[in-house]
């Protein structure tokens, strides 16, 4: 990971790595994966009741009327393309047509995408939507690029999303942001959200067709909250993934996803706030370019709201922020977010508790001024401590590090605090974990709690034998991470001292002439095993004098 490094804190991180103060969120990149259900979902179909569909034109013809009622399945797909692919079909009949494949492709189980492209559909979809809108045709038009154009989205919302792309859809579908007909500019908002939510490389070309632009007109000014919110949504798509978009594409939306926040409509405010989370992840350039927009009390004040689905994304782009430099962490504090740390903490759910320990973590890994005022908490830290001893195990591991950064960055007076709020105990359940990062971070917090004790007076060493600490710090003597074997041996030689008899597997034996040393004599220490002791010869000694 690569750090901007900050003027003043490199004396505050004895005995912790250049990765392991404030942490980014590569470190946890892979579990954020497996929450998608807080995310809300990356991609999704258009289905018949989720989105009015327009009016529907009776058609004259006996048989069109019967197309018309009917459930589409894979057997209609020859009568289906015959009315897209005859030219002398009229605007109803195509319009029949391309409904018919939009209602195949709307079931909610298994629909037959792969057989829709295999008959060659996606190509005239398209083809149907470039006929140019200048706003006065008819009624029917219109419903002929709304029916397509939803068409394409549940396509784009399977494994075959490259398939819309590799017909030349994406240039099309940014036009049509611009349509005079609220339904069309929301369906291919729609659409090139699955596009882009679909990979980091599908997103670029949307961004590079310019999409951005078009797509803010339609927040600046929706004409439903259906829109705003399926227009939000599609570009915390275009926000989302990694590798980050550049900053140049996506920073034109934030003032607007800024504005959202404070709209009525939550389903939006939720997204602009995943929206926001996504661009704040990454440097501080990217933090303070979302922090500027002056949405960090708006966040804060989020975190009161019983919605889990919008006190979750508002927390990660806090944690975001503190995860940035002294300045960026400052402001979050002076945004008043300690207040609302304990209800945090106890929240059922277990992402809450655990990004809220990340995001102490972060502030823990400040200033001195910073660690004194989380100091000034006790109990947050009381809470934390709790976690690290009672808590699921994503939730201990970010807890520890809160009293990790405070042990190993604060002052000697934060250290007692925290033993007096018996973090010796909870740091010491910790150490039979498998996680190494986690039992280094640990052993270092305990290094530095016996460091004041040595210059306190203070028998802190007691403390971690009553809790059998020392048993389990002896036990990482025979830990397979080197570097948590070298700390585990230095602070028993440092702080417990070694016991007086030395270890005959190790030293030889001076013989009783005092001048002389003998090895492997009979009866003497333990045995090896791997000095095989010979009792009926044994060695001569070897006489260094002479």
């Amino acid at each position: 990971m690569d750090f901007k490094s900050n003027n003043g804190r490199t004396s505050l991180k004895k005995g912790i790595d250049s990765d392991a103060g404030r942490r980014r969120r590569d470190d946890t990149r892979i579990q954020l994966r497996k929450n998608k259900r807080e995310e809300g979902i990356q991609k999704r179909r258009a289905m018949g009741s989720a989105n009015k569909a327009p009016d529907q034109s009776a058609p004259s013809e006996e048989t069109m009327q019967t197309l018309t009622n009917k459930k589409c399945t894979v057997a209609d797909i020859p009568t289906l393309m015959s009315l897209l692919q005859n030219p002398s079909s009229s605007e109803i009949q195509t319009l029949e047509g391309v409904r018919g494949f939009r209602k195949m492709l709307s079931v909610e189980q298994n629909p037959p995408v792969k057989e829709v492209i295999n008959c060659g559909a996606l190509p005239i979809f398209v083809n149907l939507l470039l006929a140019p809108d200048n706003g006065s045709q008819t009624k029917t038009f219109h419903d002929i690029h709304f029916e397509a154009a939803w068409a394409l989205t549940n396509v784009a919302s399977t494994e075959y999303t490259k398939s819309v792309v590799d017909c030349n859809a994406v240039p099309i579908l940014v036009k049509l942001l611009l349509s005079a007909s609220a339904d069309v500019r929301e369906q291919s908002a729609w659409c090139l959200g699955n596009i882009a939510g679909d990979s980091p490389a599908l997103r670029d070309i949307v961004l590079q067709n310019g999409a951005m632009d078009p797509l803010l007109k339609n927040i600046i000014n929706p004409s439903s909250e259906s829109l705003l919110g399926n227009v939000v949504w599609a570009l915390s798509n275009f926000c989302r993934g990694k590798p980050q978009a550049t900053l140049d594409f996506v920073a034109p939306a934030i003032p607007h996803l800024a504005n959202v926040l404070h709209s009525s409509h939550k389903p939006s405010m939720m997204d602009a706030c995943w929206a926001l989370s996504y661009i704040s992840d990454g440097d501080d350039n990217r933090i303070d370019a979302v922090m500027n927009a002056g949405v960090t009390p708006k966040l804060v004040e989020f975190l009161a709201r019983e919605e889990t689905s919008i006190v979750t994304p508002a927390l990660r782009i806090l944690g975001n922020f503190v995860s940035g430099n002294d300045r960026q962490t400052q402001a979050v504090i002076d945004a008043n977010i300690m207040d609302y740390i304990v209800n945090l903490l106890a929240s059922p759910k277990k992402n809450i508790r655990k990004e809220t320990c990340w995001l102490i973590s972060n502030i823990a890994a400040g200033t001195v001024d910073q660690i004194s005022y989380l100091m000034k908490k006790p109990q947050i830290i009381s809470l934390i401590v709790d976690a690290i001893t009672n808590d699921e195990w994503e939730v201990r591991k970010e807890a520890s590090w809160v009293l990790s950064n405070i042990a190993t960055g604060g002052r000697d007076d934060h250290v007692q605090g925290l033993i007096e709020l018996k973090s010796i105990d909870a740091l010491c359940s910790i150490l039979s974990v498998s996680d190494s990062k986690v039992i280094l971070n640990v052993l270092d917090a305990l290094q530095k709690m016996l460091e004041v004790g040595e210059k306190s007076g203070k028998d802190y060493t007691a403390m971690v034998d009553e809790c059998d600490g020392l048993d389990k710090i002896e036990s990482l003597q025979e830990h397979q991470n080197d570097d948590v074997y070298q700390k585990a041996v230095s602070i028993i030689e440092r702080f417990f001292g070694v016991e007086e008899e030395g270890d005959e597997n190790l030293m030889p034996d001076v013989d009783e002439n005092g001048d002389t040393f003998a090895f492997g004599l009979p009866g003497k220490g333990k045995e090896s095993s791997n000095v095989e002791v010979q009792q009926q010869q044994p060695l001569q000694p070897f006489n260094f004098a002479a």
